[in-house]
């Protein structure tokens, strides 16, 4: 054997050797197939795959965020919104993500709108508004339960935008207002009847005792001279003021 045929060998070989050696990250793991057959998943770090025989798919096992697009959904009290959110999902077993489903990012987003516009659709527009935080959960565990298959973990879902028309917009704002203005009477009416009551309670103690009466017109008048006004009060003793009452009576 000459000195090339050697040299063009080695070559081959060294070739042969380096095509055969992968590096994989941290957070990468290789899907390895024999012969288009599925063998392991390997890494991550350095590993072997032997040209030509075995194939290599990578997977990446960190979690993806993936921005739904805005969704007409009507609210099961038939109210038109457009929804979006986001979703943050990640790979936990890569040869089920490689071998049961084409494009697992591709799927997710589908899966994600239409699981998006069916949860939402069962709700009200109040709980939409009031409650996402619910909602949220029950769109994470929806898609949860049909991502395990792929071996595919949603960690967590979020509602970004609840976008509504301006007439909803417009009646919406006149009913917080009819909302405050019930309130404010309620409020009032029942620090009326409050203020009656202590009025009553305050009249039946009073009435016990004449004097107490007494007191408390002598108290008011000092209030009312202390202050700063033009009103003149002319004090009536309470025993002549009795003996007026009786004789009108009479």
């Amino acid at each position: 054997m000459s000195i090339y045929a050697f040299l063009t060998l080695v070559a081959l070989v060294v070739l042969f050797f380096a095509s055969a050696i992968r590096i994989l990250r941290e957070y990468e793991r290789g899907v390895i197939f024999m012969l288009g057959r599925f063998t392991k998943v390997k890494g991550p770090g350095m590993i072997i795959v032997i040209p030509f025989i075995q194939q290599m798919e990578r997977v990446d096992l960190r979690t993806v965020v993936l921005d739904v697009p805005s969704q007409d959904v009507i609210s099961r009290d038939n109210v038109s919104v457009h929804v979006n959110a986001v979703v943050y999902f990640r790979v936990i077993e890569p040869d089920k993500a490689i071998i049961q489903v084409e494009d697992f990012h591709e799927a997710i987003s589908q899966l994600s709108q239409t699981t998006l516009r069916s949860v939402l659709g069962q709700h009200e527009l109040d709980e939409m508004l009031a409650e996402r935080d619910r909602l949220n959960v029950d769109i994470q565990t929806s898609l949860d339960e049909q991502t395990d298959a792929w071996g595919i973990k949603v960690s967590n879902v979020e509602i970004k935008h609840v976008d509504l028309d301006e007439s909803m917009i417009r009646a919406i704002a006149k009913q917080a207002e009819a909302e405050r203005s019930r309130r404010a009477k309620v409020i009032h009416a029942e620090g009326e009847m409050q203020a009656s009551q202590k009025l009553l309670d305050a009249a039946q103690i009073l009435s016990q005792q004449p004097q107490a009466l007494q007191l408390r017109y002598l108290q008011t008048l000092t209030e009312i001279a202390g202050d700063r006004s033009n009103t003149i009060v002319f004090p009536l003793p309470m025993d002549l003021a009795d003996v007026i009452f009786n004789k009108t009576k009479t």
